[in-house]
């Protein structure tokens, strides 16, 4: 049940991101580091997927770090990837979304920017849109230090936040509607939590390989 490591192709995926071949495994060898359920997600050829909304999630809390991910959409995904999460049991207000859609899929043809792949989900929108159609894989990093979150998908720079800029539950710094259900300031979060996976989300499979983690001091 081993995540391995393979090799990333095209050079569109290298300048933003770094060489993390040496790092860490997030959920461990074996995901022997990880709570999840098993009936829910499963390994096979290196790849990481889940049958149902479930989330997997660290079973430590980290603080300053850079993640380092692929991940393949399937048509219509909706998925993410939640850092800063002080509360797995009610994560959706108690974390950092750094959200995954299928931004081509028709399903997703009409929402706000702020849902885009790339982006803070609800918060902040991709810079650009640099995610691949449905059935490739991408590469995303996200670094965290402090309030202060980068994201870097596919060789570009998507996001800049500074989390102590958020000090509304309902209008985002540009004027924008932050969704009802996000009921915390960003700048009243922690920023140590527990890092996770969004599965299946939406009935949409998504799929996640070479996930490493590099602690920083």
């Amino acid at each position: 049940m081993a995540i391995c490591v393979s090799v990333v192709n095209g050079a569109e995926e290298e300048g933003c991101h770094p060489d993390s071949s040496d790092w860490k495994p997030l959920f461990g060898e074996d995901l022997a580091s990880a709570d999840y359920n098993k009936s829910v997600w499963t390994v096979s050829n290196c790849v990481l997927t889940a049958s149902k909304d479930k989330l997997i999630w660290t079973e430590d809390a980290y603080d300053d770090f850079i993640l380092d991910l692929q991940f393949k959409t399937g048509k219509n995904a909706n998925s993410g990837v939640i850092v800063y999460c002080s509360d797995t049991g009610k994560w959706i207000p108690h974390s950092v979304e750094v959200q995954i859609l299928d931004d081509y899929g028709e399903k997703w043809a009409e929402v706000a920017d702020t849902w885009r792949c790339g982006g803070i989900f609800g918060h902040l929108a991709p810079a650009k849109r640099m995610v691949k159609k449905s059935g490739n894989w991408n590469r995303m990093t996200i670094k965290c230090v402090g309030p202060q979150i980068d994201v870097f998908l596919n060789g570009e720079q998507t996001v800049s936040m500074d989390m102590d800029r958020w000090t509304s539950s309902k209008k985002n710094p540009d004027g924008s509607d932050i969704p009802g259900w996000l009921s915390k300031p960003l700048a009243d979060l922690p920023t140590k939590g527990k890092i996770g996976l969004q599965g299946k989300h939406g009935g949409a499979p998504i799929w996640f390989r070479n996930i490493k983690i590099k602690e920083l001091e």
